[in-house]
């Protein structure tokens, strides 16, 4: 710190020359005014930096101590030694090409193993190898001289919900073994945008979006847009989707996560969200939250054409004018039967004309029933829980009834409606913990939504229904 009586001494200069410089400034022109001013000034300032700038530190006292110690240096020779006496290995990839035999693939590992190609050729699992597609890629670790260590492939693509698997075909000596085990996919999320040119197909192609994600636009948009007439050269699109890697190579897409179309100055948006309570998984949902997922399907069957519809008419059995409470979906013996909401099963069992009949309740008073089934689904029970396009029984021709169909009927009360005209309502929104969780899934996939946007879209914005 500056000293106090130095400070002082400063202080008291300061002053005394301030009324030095005062006795001048009153008795000179307006020139010598401003020179003395400034002189006075840049005087204040030589002063303070002359008081407060540090002394320098004093190192003269400080002891200094040399230190000496030896380093061990590596022995190279040595090291080298060892080198020379680890067996070194080579891994090759490659990718199976058209028109491949086992032969050209091996060489082109670098596998110079007799013994390894016979074990391929006559080994059940191992042959395998033989049958891969082209493009599928394969591993192979070998010794120096192209000795066989180790060769790895992945089987099945995971497509249709099959299992990924990995072949691996290991030497242990002179003999070889093969086994096959579950690969641990590694999941990514892919974010890719398309304008229509021609065709969706075409443009999803020209972006490089697997067909089965375009399949999953067309089912989330498609009460919203006709895609067989609705297209506009133009149109734009963004989807955000799954795909799962084994070993860096992509083996299947996984669910199409948030999509966005552009469609006649109208954009569609949608989100999946998981549920954990639902059996299928989830469901889409604007980015409010409100489910775009019909409470009830059309038809609980998925190929099938009406033979009776929601009307009066003669009885097949009875031969009276009767009023016929549901609709009758002709399909062969066997056909599944899938719940048109999701709901509580109230009745399964035998009753009167209805045969072998499914009774579930839904939310709000609905009901739907499925008559004249062969049999039901495996456990089912009264208060199970089913999720909409469950299976729940199979079409039959048990009560009364001529040639096997499904009877529909759904109910609004207990008083039957046309499934076919009824206003169907959608399914119910999210709502608390379920709601806030929603919103973290959403506001992220609006901001992956947002970047693959071009600069400056404003669309108007329509929530997609289904």
């Amino acid at each position: 710190m500056f000293p106090k009586d130095k400070f002082a001494r400063v202080a008291s200069l300061y002053r005394t020359t301030h009324l030095l410089c005062q006795e001048k400034f009153h008795g000179s022109s307006r020139k010598t005014k401003i020179l003395s001013a400034g002189a006075l000034f840049l005087g204040a300032f030589t002063i303070g930096a002359a008081g407060f700038a540090p002394a320098e530190p004093d190192t003269s006292d400080a002891p200094v101590h040399a230190i000496v110690k030896d380093l061990a240096l590596p022995d190279l020779q040595q090291q080298v030694a060892q080198l020379e006496d680890r067996e070194e290995f080579y891994v090759n990839e490659e990718k199976v090409r058209s028109g491949d035999t086992l032969a050209t693939l091996l060489t082109r590992l670098g596998v110079d193993d007799e013994a390894a190609a016979n074990f391929i050729k006559s080994d059940t699992l191992a042959r395998a190898v033989m049958q891969l597609r082209a493009g599928k890629r394969v591993m192979a670790r070998t010794s120096e001289d192209g000795e066989l260590q180790q060769l790895t492939a992945t089987l099945s693509d995971g497509r249709d919900g099959q299992q990924v698997n990995n072949l691996v075909i290991e030497r242990s000596g002179d003999t070889f073994k093969a086994s096959t085990a579950p690969a641990v996919l590694e999941r990514r999320v892919e974010m890719r945008s398309g304008q229509i040119r021609s065709s969706l197909f075409a443009a999803t192609d020209n972006a490089q979006i697997p067909d089965s994600v375009a399949t999953q636009l067309v089912d989330m948009f498609s009460t919203n847009i006709n895609f067989a007439s609705d297209l506009r050269r133009g149109d734009r699109f963004n989807v955000v989707y799954e795909t799962f890697y084994n070993n860096g190579e992509p083996v299947r897409t996984g669910r199409v996560l948030a999509g966005e179309f552009s469609n006649a100055g109208n954009t569609y948006q949608a989100v999946w969200f998981d549920e954990p309570g639902s059996k299928i998984g989830g469901g889409y949902y604007s980015f409010d939250g409100k489910s775009l997922k019909k409470a009830f399907l059309k038809s609980p069957l998925a190929f099938t054409r009406i033979s009776s519809g929601f009307s009066m008419r003669v009885h097949p059995i009875l031969g009276i004018w009767k009023q016929h409470t549901g609709v009758d979906f002709a399909a062969p013996t066997g056909t599944p039967i899938h719940a048109s909401g999701d709901g509580v099963v109230d009745f399964v069992g035998k009753q009167n004309g209805y045969g072998n009949i499914v009774v579930i309740k839904h939310w709000n008073n609905y009901s739907t029933a499925y008559g004249h089934m062969s049999r039901f689904a495996t456990g089912l029970r009264k208060g199970d829980k089913i999720s909409q396009g469950e299976v729940i029984g199979f079409v039959g021709m048990t009560g009364w009834a001529t040639g096997p169909h499904l009877h529909y009927e759904f109910r609004v009360s207990n008083v039957p409606r046309n499934p076919l005209s009824v206003d169907v309502p959608n399914a119910q929104p999210l709502s608390g913990g379920q709601l806030a969780r929603f919103r973290a899934v959403s506001t992220d996939m609006n901001r992956r939504l947002s970047l693959l946007r071009p600069a400056g879209e404003n669309g108007n914005l329509t929530v997609a229904s289904r």
